[in-house]
């Protein structure tokens, strides 16, 4: 496999939390029912993931959105994080992946206010890849899927991990994982069969090793 997208229905990607079941819920029961593992599981993938938005990503959906590596939204799509109106607050990385992506003082309006933003604030402040009317939202993040599924596997793995390892690490060490990475692609098969091709003026066939 290589690329994933995620995606919901056409009027609601995810909505957060059931909050009937929640509400009468202690920190223990929290702590026992923990989804932190299931997260983490699509954070640390190494495979890339592509989520497909539609209408509403609230709460957790905005948290699950923010877990992939490129969001495609439809134009009707709404990002926030209204957990503050019922009490609480984000628990699945929204309070730190949000200021990542927008910096404090956006984040902390839509964290502090609970109001969310359409698709086409969230593509002006970075938190979306790109806007297309609703109907192509799927097909849109598919053909984008196809396109990264056929570039050479090891090279895109090593993007995405020196990407997101280099994050939050400074910028001289974030320099030496991706010089590392960059020198070691050398070492692969696909890094010949694609400037060979180039040279050579065909379609390159890449293997994955």
């Amino acid at each position: 496999m290589r690329c994933i997208v995620i995606t919901g229905g056409t009027d609601v990607f995810a909505a957060g939390a059931d909050l009937q079941e929640m509400a009468e819920q202690g920190a223990v029961e929290m702590l026992r029912n923990s989804s932190h593992p299931y997260w983490q599981a699509i954070a640390r993938c190494p495979t890339p993931v592509i989520a497909a938005v539609n209408g509403f990503a609230l709460g957790g959906g905005c948290e699950l959105a923010m877990h992939a590596d490129i969001i495609v939204a439809g134009e009707s799509a709404r990002f926030g994080q209204p957990e503050v109106r019922v009490g609480i607050m984000p628990g699945a990385g929204g309070t730190q992946r949000l200021t990542r992506v927008l910096g404090k003082y956006k984040a902390m309006q839509m964290l502090l206010t609970g109001r969310p933003i359409d698709a086409t604030e969230a593509a002006r402040l970075g938190l979306v890849s790109e806007v297309v009317p609703d109907p192509e939202v799927l097909s849109t993040a598919l053909a984008m899927a196809a396109e990264i599924a056929a570039m050479p596997p090891l090279a895109v793995q090593q993007i995405k991990e020196v990407v997101l390892a280099g994050q939050d690490a400074s910028l001289d060490s974030a320099l030496m994982l991706e010089r590392k990475a960059f020198q070691l692609l050398f070492d692969s098969h696909d890094q010949k069969e694609g400037m060979c091709a180039f040279i050579e003026k065909r379609r390159p066939r890449y293997e994955g090793c």
